[in-house]
């Protein structure tokens, strides 16, 4: 029996009661659980709701509690987008005017969703039988079958002529193509590294370009660590952070929208989830470098990964601490949504002996260690440092200024009683 058929068992009474039955599985206990069960049920049935289970548990990090209603392959918990950058990309969709999309290689359904609850119709497309049958599913567990249509075929056959918008998530993981293909028996890890030659996508990402560009609107995901001469000249690249973590860039085709939501062609941007701060680069050139000041920003990974570094440094009337490195120093504090704020109280040559009497003598017990462009790695500083049971903080930045290795102490600027040091440079 092949694992569409399984599938389909899954849905089926028994498989809906042996997946409600391992709603609170400990995958520790998985062979207990396996043998209790088989004593009951078809032992492929069995194996596909404990990885059904499993995938579930770690898609929550992803799905919130609609993981618990959804279905899963191994790949598509790995490629599938986060909810909030998904609905974050579909509300400006929506505020663009969409009201009909392609989504072309769907996987699992996880953008599709986010777009049908923005109230856009969507065509869902992918290869992969398993993954079709898993949008389906999804749709039709959170109540969203009659916008989202699922269709499986290949997505450079599809004619998209008379859609409003074309999304694209090409595959990136060696091994899997298009297909997306994975047992829906088992809850391992999807296998294969991840491609970062953009050519190398499934399909390439010159395919999925021209292909945006038929399109009045058009919006492709792509890995955040594109070199930016692959990026298309007539497109605008938006870098999306959330929480803090850089999680993907969306490509945009077309001059759609006004005000924020615009698209705007060649630009650079990034956005902050969740609050959904958004920032377009003015194409400045970079901040010239300076001596450290009392104040340290360190810029959200989108913003360095969008090479707007400098837009935040003209923010807070700032300068670089090096010209290699994005860190950004200033002599007054300034509130920006875009870098986090630290209060320096010192900045010395980097040598360890020196630190550790200098935390010592400060009764510091807690350090938080940051590290740009320096080769110490933190948690090998950490276990040199030896730090004592101390309440003090610190937050210890391993960086370089004017090209010397160095080591700057302070806090962050939201909660100067983490280290009571009073500066005294």
């Amino acid at each position: 029996m092949n694992d569409l058929d399984v599938f389909d068992r899954l849905l089926a009474p028994e498989g809906q009661t042996l997946l409600a039955e391992l709603r609170h599985h400990d995958p520790s206990a998985e062979l207990a659980a396996a043998t209790r069960l088989r004593r009951d049920h078809p032992a492929d049935l069995v194996s596909a709701a404990l990885g059904q289970a499993q995938l579930r548990q770690r898609a929550v990090a992803k799905f919130g509690a609609d993981a618990w209603r959804m279905y899963f392959t191994p790949n598509g918990v790995e490629q599938s987008t986060r909810a909030t950058v998904a609905a974050h990309r579909a509300a400006r969709l929506a505020a663009l005017g969409v009201r009909t999309l392609a989504d072309l290689c769907c996987g699992i359904g996880g953008d599709a969703i986010a777009l049908a609850r923005a109230g856009i119709r969507v065509l869902a497309v992918d290869r992969d039988p398993l993954a079709c049958a898993a949008a389906r599913a999804n749709a039709e567990a959170l109540g969203l079958a009659e916008l989202i249509e699922v269709r499986c075929a290949d997505v450079t056959e599809v004619d998209t002529a008379g859609y409003d918008a074309v999304f694209v998530d090409p595959a990136r993981r060696r091994g899997k193509g298009a297909a997306r293909s994975a047992s829906v028996r088992g809850g391992g890890r999807a296998t294969g590294g991840r491609i970062f030659d953009p050519e190398a996508y499934s399909p390439p990402l010159s395919w999925a370009v021209e292909a945006a560009r038929k399109a009045p609107v058009a919006a492709l995901k792509i890995a955040p660590g594109v070199p930016h001469d692959a990026l298309p000249e007539d497109a605008e690249t938006e870098w999306i952070s959330d929480g803090g973590d850089v999680k993907e860039a969306v490509v945009w085709f077309g001059a759609a929208g006004d005000g924020a939501d615009r698209i705007t062609p060649g630009g650079r941007r990034a956005t902050l989830l969740p609050a959904g701060d958004s920032l377009l680069g003015a194409g400045l050139p970079d901040p010239e470098p300076g001596p450290v000041g009392d104040w340290l920003y360190e810029p959200d990974g989108a913003v360095i990964r969008a090479h707007l570094v400098a837009d935040v440094a003209r923010q807070v009337d700032g300068r670089l601490i090096d010209p290699t490195i994005a860190y950004i120093t200033a002599d007054r504090p300034a509130k920006t949504p875009y870098a986090t704020a630290y209060a320096i109280t010192d900045v010395l040559p980097f040598h360890v002996k020196k630190l550790k009497a200098l935390l010592r003598e400060r009764g510091v017990g807690i350090a938080v260690i940051k590290k740009r462009g320096s080769a110490v790695e933190p948690e090998e500083l950490r276990k040199k440092l030896k730090l004592g049971g101390g309440r003090k903080s610190c937050t210890i930045f391993l960086t370089r200024v004017a090209g010397a290795p160095a080591m700057l102490l302070g806090h962050p600027a939201s909660d100067p009683a983490t280290d009571p040091v009073t500066p005294g440079r």
